[in-house]
């Protein structure tokens, strides 16, 4: 990356030489930014070709393969009411449509920023102080850059976020091979979105069989989809992700200091100073949002555990390269990205080896304690989801729903 250009030829290098159209947002979230940034990172610049027909055939078959496996497998409907199919998507239609996806949410989470009168929703006054009456803009005469920079508190919010969750969504896009590489809750629909070109470059990369990593991925699919479509499910998610995004308490002081000094008519001081997305995040998590992550974090490592527990009974006895081929997805989906770790602070919605250690070993111990059909409990209702306490004491989460144990 050039010194002279932090952004090394990225998307802000022409976008910011039009910060009139670029900075106009009608929300919290400035759109436009984020999509730019999005499909930048998730196909860096390079154009990509349509996926290919028969690669979506062959998914379709084998999805049709997995969901019938996972439904026997779990007793579980594994779809809203509809037929499973597959959405084969480029990695820019993957980051487009999870934009879209998250959006409710991603508004949501920027609007209790701002309401939280500071962070990067509340940046009014670092660029001067439009108190005391006066109307934004109303001394810069009719220049149209002048009243640009003289509105700059109100924009530079939405834009800042709008950048933030953008280079988040593109780099999730850029590795992503289906919708649920992260459990996240999507619209309720039968479709599931899959990224031929990511799966079959993985196959290649690691010498697996095309076939056996296009199985492992529906596999993955279905049984998340399983999960996470249920309605109890995703209002649980919901709520601790609205939760987390009303706890943001951001210090305008320690924003104010970054950003100190900074002439906005600079386009390389502007650069530097927002093209650190993750050190900006990290002056805003709270004492209360890692608290609130607990109940999070913690049915997040059972949906993972128990994914895993059902791709062990299913994929070992279908997939041939099972071994080697759950070698190398673990391997990768502890490669922590940058869009990962914006994840985590933006919405505390992260997993390290140890959390998909722990929901393991909750699985484990309820299926040594009362036997496989006690898992068909899990999913039930909101009231026998598991606490924190109970994911690190199975017998706990045993005795409360009145199952007997051995």
């Amino acid at each position: 990356m050039s010194e002279s250009n932090p952004f090394g030829g990225g998307p802000l290098d022409d976008l910011m030489r039009n910060l009139a159209r670029l900075f106009t947002s009608s929300g919290p979230v400035n759109w436009e930014i984020a999509q730019q940034m999005a499909v930048y990172g998730a196909s860096s610049g390079v154009s990509e070709a349509n996926p290919d027909p028969l690669a979506r055939v062959r998914l379709d078959d084998l999805l049709r393969v997995a969901d019938l496996q996972v439904s026997e497998a779990t007793g579980m409907a594994t779809s809203t009411g509809g037929v499973l199919r597959v959405q084969a998507a480029t990695r820019v239609e993957w980051a487009r449509r999870t934009l879209d996806a998250w959006r409710p949410l991603l508004e949501r989470l920027a609007g209790a920023m701002g309401d939280a009168g500071g962070g990067l929703g509340g940046l009014g006054g670092l660029f001067g102080d439009t108190a005391g009456g006066s109307v934004p803009g109303e001394d810069a005469g009719g220049d149209p850059m002048s009243q640009l920079f003289a509105n700059l508190p109100q924009v530079l919010g939405p834009f800042l976020f709008g950048m933030q969750v953008g280079a988040m969504v593109g780099d999730l896009a850029s590795k992503a091979m289906g919708q649920y590489d992260l459990p996240m809750p999507r619209p309720a629909n039968d479709e599931l979105l899959l990224v031929p070109a990511t799966i079959d470059g993985f196959a290649n990369d690691w010498s697996l069989p095309l076939d056996d990593v296009r199985l492992w991925v529906c596999l993955r699919e279905v049984t998340h989809h399983a999960i996470l479509s249920r309605p109890h499910i995703r209002a649980r998610i919901d709520d601790l992700l609205g939760q987390y995004a009303g706890a943001f308490h951001p210090d305008p002081q320690a924003l104010g200091e970054r950003l100190a000094g900074l002439d906005p008519t600079d386009m390389g001081a502007l650069q530097s100073a927002l093209g650190d997305p993750e050190s900006l995040l990290g002056e805003l998590q709270s004492d209360e949002q890692r608290r609130i992550q607990a109940p999070l974090q913690g049915l997040l490592s059972v949906i993972t555990g128990y994914s895993d527990h059902v791709m062990r009974h299913v994929g070992g006895r279908l997939i041939g390269s099972y071994s080697l081929l759950t070698e190398a997805l673990h391997r990768r989906r502890l490669e922590e990205g940058q869009g990962q770790r914006l994840l985590a602070k933006l919405l505390g919605f992260h997993l390290d080896e140890a959390g998909y250690a722990r929901g393991q070993a909750f699985i484990d111990g309820v299926v040594e304690r009362a036997g496989e059909e006690a898992l068909g409990r899990l999913w039930r209702s909101e009231r026998e989801l598991p606490t924190p306490a109970e994911v690190d004491a199975p017998g706990l989460w045993l005795a409360r729903i009145d199952l007997p144990t051995d």
